[in-house]
């Protein structure tokens, strides 16, 4: 799990998120003058209240107050036009930002490895590329531009107020040290409450996602109570780390609350004596009391723009983090695959997923073009491996995989997968339409090529009974379609594609024998023409195969067509008298 040690303001985190500002980068001078402009334009008019009061009101100049009245008037339709376009455009190029960053996030989890998806919980990729984003928004929208403006915006006041009157002004700011004191104790404490926050969303995000996903396990092995009493352990973590958070802000701003009444006490005590003595005048008084205003709403804001800020500088720590890991594929191929025929070889291969624990140890065989190889064998003998492997979803430690005599690494990775399909047991359908899941919304593929494809399958009728025909919505993984249906549609998804070579994996292994014959009618369709590499639990399926091959610990331990791996009387003999003698 993932705990970034975000800082509230880390300059070379700061760096690279600008540097996803550079195209906008005249709208964020833009945003950064009208800033700017606010924290100036908003300390004057407490000088012009001064005026009203003692230069007009107590001489009785109604012309003057009138003119006054109507340039704070003014000042204030001014400062709010200015205000609406400055949180405009700051929110907006945050979104811009966040939208450019999310894009090419995405862009970097779709190019990673299997292997790193096998070992990262899906519901902490979802928080990195949902809510974690979300905070560098608040950077731009809530956080930077608004600290500088209110950094500036105490700089003036503070230099307007020893301007008019040092005395008033010191007593004013007495317990700005107290302030500072207990903000920095605020910072600190907020900023070990956001990580935590952080940390605990992304183990919520991931253990909901995958008891979502597994809901059918829970329900059916009736573990309903113990899983929701591990879920009570993490959303009490979860709310645990956001009351610490709230109990911080339920102290500090009751603080600043009291310190502003402080410092507006002294004020009054002070400055009404210097009225009094003539040492000061009342629209001093008067200007000075909306000085403290000014000056304690700010520092009191500041604190929570820097926890914004934090927040964000946190969520970028995580996004970076994952923009920085390198496991993408290594696609340095510069071949592609127009002119490939099919022929398959693969030369003393060893494979493993993890370190050396190699799960094919020295496969060695070839098919020509147009062959079907089937592969044979015990659950965890290593059939799926070698097929990722040929499609590179993991890359192997030794030997060679050829196509067409040439390493497959030296074909670019989304030409090599065009023209090697693999059709998997467990079909993934997205929540879209019969027409989109087959054409994975490739504008090349027409809907005339869908239909003859689905047509020579036998899946065009079924698709056709469905209430909107192709352009019907299967839901979440295909939730209104049979596993036979489902695995149908993934034939029609390969077909369409005319691949070079066809991977079937375990195509007919959990379907009832009905979906199985019109499986099987697919396939003699689909892998005519073309290689294919046929996995299979029933043997029946692959009996006409030119080769099979049976797999052993990663091995393989035999070889022939059907008849000839009958007379070899060994394991293969062994598979087919278990399924079919009775």
């Amino acid at each position: 799990m993932s705990t970034a040690k975000g800082k509230a303001f880390d300059v070379g985190l700061f760096r690279r998120v600008m540097h996803f500002v550079r195209p906008y980068k005249r709208l964020f001078w833009i945003t950064f003058a009208l800033t700017i402009f606010l924290s100036l334009i908003s300390v004057v008019r407490p000088v012009l209240m001064a005026k009203m009061v003692d230069d007009h009101a107590a001489k009785g100049d109604l012309n003057g107050l009138y003119v006054l009245m109507a340039v704070v008037v003014g000042l204030l339709i001014l400062e709010a036009i200015v205000q609406f376009y400055q949180a405009y455009w700051t929110s907006w190029l945050g979104q811009t930002v966040t939208f450019d960053l999310r894009q090419q996030l995405f862009a970097k989890i779709t190019g990673f490895r299997m292997r790193y998806f096998d070992r990262t919980p899906i519901g902490t990729l979802v928080t990195r590329v949902v809510s974690d984003i979300e905070t560098i928004e608040q950077i731009f929208s809530q956080g930077l531009l608004m600290i500088m403006g209110d950094l500036l915006k105490l700089v003036v006041v503070v230099v307007v107020m020893f301007v008019y009157n040092w005395e008033l002004a010191l007593w004013s700011m007495l317990p700005i040290p107290l302030l500072l004191w207990a903000t920095n104790i605020f910072k600190n404490a907020i900023q070990r409450s956001f990580q935590d926050v952080r940390t605990q969303v992304a183990r919520l995000n991931a253990f909901v996602q995958e008891h979502i996903q597994g809901m059918a396990i829970v329900q059916l092995f009736g573990r309903e109570k113990q899983e929701h009493e591990k879920f009570k352990l993490i959303n009490k973590e979860h709310r645990a780390a956001h009351i610490r958070s709230i109990l911080a802000y339920s102290l500090f701003f009751p603080v600043v609350d009291v310190l502003s009444a402080v410092a507006l006490a002294f004020l009054i005590w002070v400055g009404v004596g210097d009225v009094i003595k003539g040492v000061a005048t009342f629209g001093e008084l008067i200007a000075y009391i909306q000085f403290i205003g000014m000056l304690y709403r700010p520092m009191r804001q500041l604190a929570d723009r820097f926890n914004t800020l934090q927040m964000g500088m946190v969520g970028s720590e995580r996004v970076f983090g994952i923009l920085d890991t390198e496991a993408a594929i290594d696609d340095h191929g510069m071949l592609g695959t127009d002119n490939v025929k099919g022929d398959i070889a693969f030369e003393d291969l060893y494979f493993a997923y993890t370190d050396e624990e190699y799960v094919l140890k020295g496969i060695s065989f070839s098919a020509r073009a147009g062959q079907m190889i089937a592969l044979v064998g015990a659950t965890g003998s290593g059939k799926s491996s070698i097929v990722n492997v040929l499609s590179r979803a993991y890359e192997y430690q030794k030997g060679r995989v050829l196509l067409d005599g040439i390493d497959i690494r030296e074909y670019r990775v989304a030409d090599l997968r065009k023209s090697v399909s693999v059709v998997l047991q467990d079909v993934f359908l997205f929540s879209d339409t019969v027409h989109n899941n087959i054409t994975l919304k490739d504008e090349t593929i027409t809907r005339e090529e869908v239909v003859a494809a689905a047509t020579a399958v036998g899946a065009h009728d079924f698709i056709m009974q469905l209430p909107q025909g192709y352009d019907t919505d299967v839901r979440e993984r295909g939730a209104v379609l049979s596993t036979g249906q489902r695995q149908l549609l993934a034939f029609i998804r390969a077909y369409v594609n005319k691949p070079k070579v066809l991977v079937l994996d375990e195509a007919t292994s959990s379907v009832d024998s009905m979906s199985e014959q019109l499986i099987q009618a697919a396939t003699e369709k689909i892998t005519q023409g073309r290689t294919s590499i046929v996995i299979a639990h029933r043997l029946s399926t692959v009996q006409n195969a030119d080769k099979i091959m049976v797999i052993g610990e990663g091995r393989i331990i035999e070889q022939g067509s059907h008849q000839e791996l009958l007379a070899m009387d060994g394991a293969y003999r062994k598979l087919y008298e278990l399924q079919f003698v009775e």
